[in-house]
């Protein structure tokens, strides 16, 4: 696929058929929802799976977005233990305070709870997140699944807030369910998940 096309695709501005490199496989849309979830569609047949995310908007001020995975029957989506590494970059309205940083307070050390995408979004209905996340072979028996994250937040104090999330699940299970949720209360937005060849 040229790279025209590819990047049309994942910005979700062309059509792609069910041959293609890069396949739109759900589009879910949160309103005022506890959380969003995938079943059954991460399969064998893709290698790679892309979350967007479009305009995240939580009910609750200072909530944080994340996510958590089953494996293949799995129900509960405490089971498996992530390793993470989260950094942050972020400036202010009034451009006076930056900050670039290792955030441990987003990251796990084969914890089983959600993962942080976000540290604290505000609520207000202009105030949102965006950003992708990216899960590697989620049906292999053999290796852990890597995963990487790049998202963007509103903040509730208003900062501009960019973060880089990056790990691995530690189960050699496959997986095939993944549920978005907010740290605490419901959620508006809209998230498609993409299957790469």
């Amino acid at each position: 696929m040229p790279l025209g096309a590819f990047k049309a695709a994942l910005m979700g501005t062309a059509g792609v058929s069910a041959e293609g490199d890069v396949v739109l496989l759900s589009t879910q849309t949160a309103d005022g929802d506890a959380s969003l979830t995938f079943t059954g569609l991460m399969t064998s047949t893709y290698g790679e799976y892309i979350f967007k995310f479009y305009n995240i908007n939580p009910a609750t001020d200072t909530s944080v977005f994340q996510f958590q995975v089953n494996a293949t029957d799995g129900a509960d989506f405490n089971d498996s233990a992530i390793t993470s590494t989260y950094f942050r970059y972020q400036q202010n309205e009034a451009g006076d305070t930056t900050l670039l940083s290792y955030t441990d307070s987003g990251d796990q050390a084969q914890g089983t709870g959600f993962q942080y995408l976000t540290l604290g979004q505000g609520s207000d209905t202009d105030e949102s997140c965006v950003g992708e996340l990216h899960i590697f072979n989620p049906s292999s028996t053999t290796y852990v699944k890597h995963f990487m994250a790049r998202m963007n937040e509103y903040h509730s104090s208003v900062y501009s807030i960019g973060t880089y999330i990056a790990g691995y699940i530690n189960d050699t299970t496959a997986i095939d369910d993944i549920q978005f949720k907010m740290g605490s209360g419901n959620f508006d937005g809209k998230i498609k998940m993409w299957g790469v060849k």
